[in-house]
């Protein structure tokens, strides 16, 4: 692409999976009340993250990535924020710990509201309207005058970010995340689980450790008391994206101060699409959803487009094949892109390529199948000598009933009791925990 680059040159490419919003006026003064508010995060700290992943990719810590399907506006709440923040404290300290592993913790929170849709449409009893696509575009009740997309949601969306990320930042940098409150983080509902019971024997080791580093001095470092904490979502509706690009005064960069990292999804990564154009310009660090459909040919010309510089903190590989399909798909892109010298972030996102429908009617997931596809994103890595660096998970804090199995089994029939979702189903706190463990003990074994 050697074509210059702007905020809004992706307005001359084909774009997928947007609304149409039937007020184009409306939406152009929206657009111009977004661009001139405060940007939500900051160039330094987007580069402070691409640092990080760096160390992520040249194997020297891991990527724990987790949040909401979609954030919603009913159920926007500071109990809800600081329950899912609580579960990612609680898996990267399983992982920190167990595997002596830096892990760096970025929230699928405080943006990441649209969602892209397998069909424009949506019919119920014979009656067809608009999809829904996230509560930043329209509503998820099924009636004419909610799915009609309405400008003004955007506007709610930055101010409900706003309000997410000054308490994110709280919770990270005020002493919620002070590593002598672990006991703390543990969640009511999961108390009396066997693997509460495992969280807490880890627990009380870490304890007994800050009491020998106190007792030797060494119990005053920030690190103990305070944590970095980055957000992300889905760069999908990129009018929003473009009225928060900032060129940063020090660098002279462009930087897209929506969230610390945006990520292009598997319906929108046409190489000569809108989304790779505005995603190429921004200096986030930047992902990619990688599915089955993948070539690796064309993946390596992706990857020229975005990380031009084969920077190894710029590009993170988020691969969502579903379990019966990494076999088949991932050894090809691995083995390609290591040879052709790509320095590039691998994550896992087994979630998406693993959602059935379950015979009550539900969208669910089962948990051994999201389990069966960590497992077999690792072997692959480790067959083909390459960094298996991330995971990247849709999961909660709430003690829903989405995903089916786990530990303490959610059935079938069980899916009614918590079903709270507004698009696809979510790990529980049990469930996620669960995930932690797993992954650390894997990460122990490969960093021997």
């Amino acid at each position: 692409m050697s074509q210059a680059w702007s905020p809004e040159s992706w307005r001359s490419k084909p774009i997928q999976q947007q609304p149409h919003y039937p007020d184009a006026a409306h939406l152009a003064n929206v657009e111009q009340t977004l661009a001139g508010y405060p940007p939500l995060v900051f160039a330094g700290e987007a580069r402070e993250l691409r640092r990080q992943f760096s160390e992520v990719t040249q194997g020297r810590a891991f990527l724990l990535q987790g949040g909401d399907c979609a954030e919603s506006f009913a159920e926007f709440s500071a109990a809800k924020i600081r329950d899912t923040f609580k579960v990612l404290l609680q898996m990267a300290i399983v992982m920190t710990f167990a595997a002596g592993c830096p892990v760096v913790k970025v929230g699928r929170m405080a943006g990441q509201f649209a969602k892209p849709r397998s069909a424009n449409d949506e019919t119920i009893d014979g009656v067809t309207l608009p999809a829904y696509r996230g509560d930043i575009v329209n509503g998820i009740g099924f009636d004419e005058k909610s799915r009609v997309p309405d400008p003004e949601r955007l506007l709610q969306a930055y101010h409900q970010s706003t309000a997410s990320l000054n308490l994110l930042r709280a919770f990270a940098q005020g002493g919620f995340a002070d590593l002598h409150q672990v006991h703390q983080w543990n969640l009511d509902f999961i108390a009396n689980s066997a693997l509460a019971e495992k969280y807490s024997h880890l627990a009380d080791r870490i304890d007994e450790t800050l009491a020998f580093m106190r007792a030797c001095g060494m119990d005053t470092s920030p690190q103990l008391r305070e944590t970095s904490f980055f957000t992300a979502h889905e760069a999908l509706l990129l009018n929003y994206e473009q009225a928060f690009v900032r060129k940063d005064s020090l660098t002279g960069g462009n930087y897209a101060c929506s969230a610390h990292m945006l990520w292009i999804g598997d319906r929108t990564r046409q190489l000569d699409g809108a989304h790779v154009e505005f995603l190429r310009g921004v200096r986030n660090p930047i992902g990619v959803k990688v599915g089955p459909s993948m070539d690796p040919d064309e993946l390596i010309r992706l990857i020229d487009i975005l990380n031009p510089d084969n920077d190894p903190g710029r590009l993170n590989l988020i691969v969502r094949m579903g379990a019966d399909k990494v076999e088949a798909h991932m050894p090809r892109l691995v083995r390609k892109v290591q040879s052709e010298g790509k320095q590039v972030l691998w994550s896992s996102d087994p979630m998406h390529g693993n959602t059935i429908k379950a015979s009550s009617g539900y969208k669910t997931r089962d948990f051994a199948q999201i389990l069966a596809e960590v497992k077999q994103f690792f072997a692959v890595h480790q067959a083909e000598g390459s960094y298996a660096g991330g995971i990247h998970i849709e999961m909660t804090g709430q003690n829903v009933t989405e995903c089916i199995g786990g530990a303490r089994p959610i059935t079938e029939d069980g899916l009614s009791d918590r079903y709270h979702t507004h698009c696809d189903p979510r790990m529980n706190a049990d469930q996620s925990l669960e995930l932690a463990f797993l992954i650390a003990e894997t990460l122990k074994q490969v960093r021997r």
